[in-house]
């Protein structure tokens, strides 16, 4: 039997439709007690991780129009966009605004095995949707790590070996429909209908968008977050997909390969959360080794100028690192899709904050004379998951010296995670200026705090947004006129 036959391919669909039947009733009836420990506390760190990459987006000039643009309607307040102070709107409106600024400064988690971003597809569908019915966190928990583990299924289920399609397009509609079903405890055919219903409405968003720099990829999971929301709801009125609809898309229209074995094999036994990655860089986690390797370079010399010295940089990589080629990029997006410009800019500022891949960057002419000097080379032999991403850095300077770092696999993964403690200092430094609460709520929620887990999330997003007491006056020599002082008269 050749490829393409139409036998095989209805066999290969029959598969692919099983395994979505049985994924979809596993999902429909995770109960509580079913996580493990470790599960629940990678959800709470995902959902810590994923706040601050909002959070960090929250004065991006692009976006803020568009929260303004979500906002200024009249809706009901049922869920908050995080975006300094608490403003609230319906909750579909919210999903979208924090779904856009989820991944929009490249520092949201993402799932390590293939590409997928499971807490992005998530998250910003199930706050507004846990936000608006009063659900508890430890509810918002439990979806997440539901939701989490069905898109990152689809994610491994569904390959696109050329790296067609960007995973913010093709994958939150279902990771969103997946998590919002879950903290709705659907039955299991509606559960079914809700996840392929959402499989049919996917984005065809190509990768080389990110690459290119079209924002338009920035509010792709915003409006995956959308149509996961309707689809739970379009389900509950008996409008969904068919457990063929993921196949017919994902194999038929867009061309994936399909392995039906990776959609329900060892359910409840391995989890997808346990496998993600976080970053501390804010740039497309496929450069993280080589920025790595050039921080190495930094700190061992650092009487190196690199406008001055470096004659040309040589970074051997990865094969989807060889695609983030662009040499020129011209937004803040394709700054941190450009290895070329990465590595440039981490060399020239000698550090690797969030500045050094911002938009600003674009406008520096040392950079810009920098990258024009950075060759991208195949890192071989290939290597084996987790060391799969690996790069070795060289600079050649003018002097004809040679000097070469290597790293095999960045941190953040399974193989070098960061501690909780990281986690929750790049929180710390994202949000305190604007959300002064939200670190230690949200350190009480990664030590799974009792009572916290059986607190409405409504309840905790008021004391994460809520504004910093105010100062106490000056004490003077009269107690009573410092209470005088201290109080507010009539009116």
């Amino acid at each position: 039997m050749t490829p393409g036959d139409p036998v095989e391919e209805r066999s290969g669909g029959e598969a692919v439709a099983d395994g979505v039947t049985a994924l979809g009733r596993w999902a429909a009836g995770v109960d509580f007690a079913a996580l493990p420990d470790a599960v629940w506390r990678r959800a709470a760190l995902v959902a810590t991780d994923d706040l601050a990459a909002v959070v960090a987006a929250r004065d991006e000039p692009e976006l803020r129009p568009l929260h303004d643009q979500l906002l200024r309607r009249a809706a009901p307040p049922e869920a908050t966009v995080f975006r300094g102070g608490r403003p609230r709107t319906d909750r579909y409106s919210a999903a979208v605004a924090n779904g856009a600024a989820a991944g929009w400064c490249e520092l949201d988690e993402g799932y390590r095995e293939v590409p997928c971003h499971g807490g992005l597809c998530v998250l910003p569908a199930l706050w507004a949707e846990a936000e608006a019915e009063g659900r508890t966190v430890r509810e918002m928990l439990r979806a997440l790590a539901i939701g989490y583990e069905v898109v990152t299924r689809f994610a491994r289920g569904f390959r696109f070996p050329d790296q067609r399609l960007h995973p913010h397009a093709a994958l939150p509609a279902i990771g969103a429909a997946a998590g919002v079903a879950a903290i709705r405890r659907l039955p299991t055919e509606t559960f079914l209908d809700a996840i392929a219903g959402a499989s049919t409405m996917v984005a065809p968003g190509p990768f080389d968008h990110a690459v290119k720099g079209a924002l338009v990829r920035n509010v792709w999971a915003g409006v995956g977050a959308w149509i996961g929301l309707r689809s739970v709801d379009w389900a509950g009125l008996g409008i969904g997909g068919a457990a063929s609809s993921p196949y017919d898309v994902f194999v038929g229209g867009l061309g994936a390969e399909a392995r039906p074995g990776e959609l329900a094999g060892a359910l409840g036994r391995s989890w997808g959360i346990a496998d993600g990655f976080h970053k501390i860089y804010a740039c497309c986690q496929y450069a993280h080794a080589a920025v790595e390797s050039s921080e190495e370079l930094l700190a061992r010399r650092p009487d190196i100028e690199a406008a001055r010295d470096i004659e040309r940089i040589f970074v051997e990589t990865h094969r989807r690192g060889l695609a983030l080629e662009n040499r020129r990029p011209a937004t803040g997006l394709a700054a941190k899709f450009s290895l070329p410009h990465i590595v440039a800019s981490v060399s020239h500022l000698r550090h690797t904050g969030a500045e050094a891949f911002s938009a600003a960057t674009l406008s520096d002419p040392a950079i810009a004379a920098l990258r024009e000097r950075v060759a991208l080379e195949p890192y071989e032999p290939e290597r084996p998951w987790p060391e799969d991403r690996p790069a070795r850095v060289t600079w050649l300077l003018r002097t004809g010296e040679r000097l070469e770092a290597e790293c095999r696999s960045a941190r953040g993964g399974p193989d070098r995670p960061f501690a909780p403690s990281e986690i929750l200092d790049k929180l710390r430094a994202i949000a305190a200026p604007a959300y002064p609460h939200m670190a230690e709520v949200c350190r009480t929620l990664v030590d799974l705090d009792g009572a916290l887990l059986e607190t409405p999330w409504t309840e905790a997003v008021a004391q994460m947004t809520a504004a910093a007491p105010p100062s106490p006056p000056p004490m003077t020599a009269d107690p009573a006129a410092h209470v005088t002082a201290a109080e507010p008269g009539p009116g």
